[in-house]
């Protein structure tokens, strides 16, 4: 049976489609699982088959700008067509985040998914004492990335690595910058923190280095990203109900006024895509 001129058109406009957009990741699925999920909901509205055995075949070009832990939720950037193109931008930009640590409990993943490995009293630590450690984590800092990452040692990632039982050699410290930190609740052991960084910053280790700051230890209960380079968790973060394809065209337009770029998103729409699929590295 010849496919409708409505199917059609929904596919034309879906494989024209370029520029970044936002959607809201929840807690549960990696960032790929997002990414896939996403990608067969278009293809099946669109009326595309995929043989998800040929990957330099892929009909639609889909990344994202920086991975999100499964336990984490909030702002993930996607870029579509030749937006992916413009996802190293958002690995390198500004982030806001709010996590939740809990005091008294350190985990090997360095939050709540993981086993705990050491439990220490809290009971000495005031607001005071937490608000005048977050300084010595503001500005340009040193920070080793946790073992349990999207960080790769020959080729595979160290989470990966660590959970088949091999041998993971601690990536050294590298330098990251931390715009601001502020507490935002401090209810024992619980803790809200505000934090704002840039590229290649570990909410989880800022936390766990908390802990062992304030001669106790500490992991992260929850973590959002409300924030990513222009992109909002309230304003610009398609939920799943709105993963369409109507949907994502309005929010690539939007994305005209917050990333300006000759090769992205002011040219929303092309007749030529790259068959292949881009994945860039966590922060």
């Amino acid at each position: 049976m010849a496919a409708s001129s409505g199917s059609i058109a929904l596919a034309e406009k879906l494989q024209g489609l370029n520029g970044l957009f936002a959607v809201h990741k929840k807690k549960g699925p990696t960032s790929a699982d997002v990414l896939n999920l996403l990608k067969t909901k278009l293809l099946k509205e669109a009326g595309i088959k995929q043989n998800r055995m040929k990957r330099k075949k892929q009909v639609l070009k889909m990344g994202h700008g920086g991975t999100l832990d499964s336990a984490a939720s909030g702002v993930l950037v996607v870029g579509i067509g030749k937006g992916t193109k413009m996802l190293s931008g958002m690995l390198s930009g500004s982030k806001k985040y709010t996590t939740v640590g809990e005091l008294g409990k350190a985990t090997d993943t360095f939050d709540a998914i993981g086993m705990v490995t050491e439990e220490q009293s809290y009971d000495h630590i005031t607001k005071e004492d937490l608000e005048s450690t977050l300084k010595k984590f503001t500005g340009s800092i040193m920070q080793t990335p946790p073992l349990y990452s999207a960080l790769k040692q020959n080729g595979q990632r160290l989470s990966c690595l660590v959970k088949k039982g091999e041998a993971v050699e601690a990536k050294p410290a590298r330098p990251v910058i931390v715009y601001g930190l502020s507490v935002q609740d401090y209810n024992p052991p619980l803790f809200t923190l505000d934090v704002e960084c840039g590229g290649g910053f570990y909410v989880r280790s800022l936390v766990n280095d908390l802990g062992k700051e304030l001669s106790s230890c500490a992991h992260v209960k929850e973590l959002i990203r409300t924030k990513q380079g222009p992109f909002t968790l309230d304003e610009h973060a398609l939920r799943e109900e709105k993963w369409t394809i109507d949907e994502i065209v309005k929010a690539i337009e939007t994305c005209t006024q917050l990333v300006p770029s000759e090769a992205g998103c002011k040219k929303l729409k092309t007749n030529t895509l790259e068959n292949s699929e881009q994945e860039k590295e966590a922060d």
